[in-house]
């Protein structure tokens, strides 16, 4: 069965290339070209991923975005018009997965969607390996659902992924590079601070004030530790 892509684009040419490239190699692509539109049509959609322009007509895809992530957990990549780094930091607040700078290039392009969807999906493991548990803290790696307390824990992809690399090591510092080679797939270039965001919207849903006692704790000039001791 072909993977079911949402595309939201409002430059009409570039979005009949992406359409078409992706068509080409076997996704099936629905198109919108009014934010507001899609965000409607995306609520009952069974896309497997969002392709989402940050710049659109009557709702914006920052905005896009935001609402999307308050009712699904669908990968989402961002297109960014320009090279800011601001652009790339209000995507991932928002909830974006990945982003990618326009000219979008074809084949990063499925690289990308590629990444997005295998760590999407979730891995089949023998029981004793589906789910990680510290304390009251459970990641259920065959759904990819985390649990909190007994109370489910909505987290984007990205933020599963980032949450069960640091709890695999729980209570061992995970330096900057490794979770930028794991999560983004190239090497950390000291400037990127993707990592960094996803592990403060993770502290955020987890509870962790910042202050002592700290669930993840920053390790400075190094990278992140999951506290095994305090859930």
């Amino acid at each position: 069965m072909m993977t079911k892509l949402a595309l939201v684009e409002d430059d009409l040419e570039l979005a009949q290339w992406i359409y078409e490239y992706l068509s080409a190699k076997q996704y099936q692509v629905v198109m919108y070209h009014d934010g507001q539109k899609a965000l409607d049509a995306l609520k009952n959609s069974d896309v497997e991923l969002v392709i989402l322009d940050g710049m659109l007509p009557t709702l914006d895809g920052l905005e896009v975005c935001k609402q999307l992530r308050q009712y699904s957990n669908v990968p989402i990549l961002m297109l960014t018009a320009r090279d800011e780094e601001i652009d790339e930091i209000l995507g991932l607040e928002m909830g974006a997965d990945d982003y990618l700078t326009k000219p979008v290039r074809g084949r990063l392009l499925e690289t990308r969607i590629k990444a997005l969807l295998r760590r999407n999906t979730p891995q089949l493991t023998s029981p004793n390996q589906s789910v990680i548990q510290l304390g009251a803290l459970a990641l259920n790696q065959a759904n990819r659902k985390v649990s909190l307390d007994d109370k489910i824990i909505n987290l984007s992809s990205n933020e599963f992924d980032a949450l069960l690399l640091l709890a695999t090591k729980a209570g061992q510092v995970v330096t900057r590079e490794e979770l930028t080679q794991a999560l983004r797939g190239f090497e950390y270039d000291g400037f990127d601070r993707s990592i960094d965001l996803r592990i403060s919207r993770l502290r955020k849903k987890l509870g962790d004030s910042g202050a002592e006692p700290y669930k993840i704790k920053t390790i400075w000039g190094k990278g992140y530790l999951l506290v095994s001791e305090v859930w």
